[in-house]
């Protein structure tokens, strides 16, 4: 998939909420290309070979991320910095005793 035509241009702000913006164009397009029986994984960078599937992705402005979601089946909340922001995106099959976690929910700063 051509993911060009997403990007944020470089002169625009880069705080958490210029930033949110560009990752949801980015996860949006990446679940259009899974199959039936995918979901979108996110591979944290920074803590090994943890994989949370993730659920709702928000911003606090000016610097804060949060994803919510599960890591191993617990219930998990990450705060990130936006400087800190490493992670990647992974088709995830679902086991056929699993049903899906649904598309990725966006919430925008209250």
């Amino acid at each position: 998939m051509d993911y060009s035509a997403i990007l944020v241009p470089p002169d625009k702000p880069r705080n958490s909420s210029g930033m949110f913006e560009e990752i949801r164009k980015y996860v949006q397009a990446f679940e259009k290309s899974l199959k039936p029986n995918q979901e979108v994984g996110i591979m944290l960078a920074a803590y090994g070979p943890s994989v949370m599937i993730v659920t709702n992705i928000s911003f606090r402005d000016p610097v804060l991320f949060v994803f919510k979601g599960f890591i191993d089946g617990k219930e998990s909340i990450l705060i990130q910095h936006q400087s800190q922001l490493n992670f990647v995106l992974t088709a995830m099959d679902i086991p056929d005793n699993k049903s899906k976690t649904g598309p990725i929910g966006f919430s925008l700063a209250p």
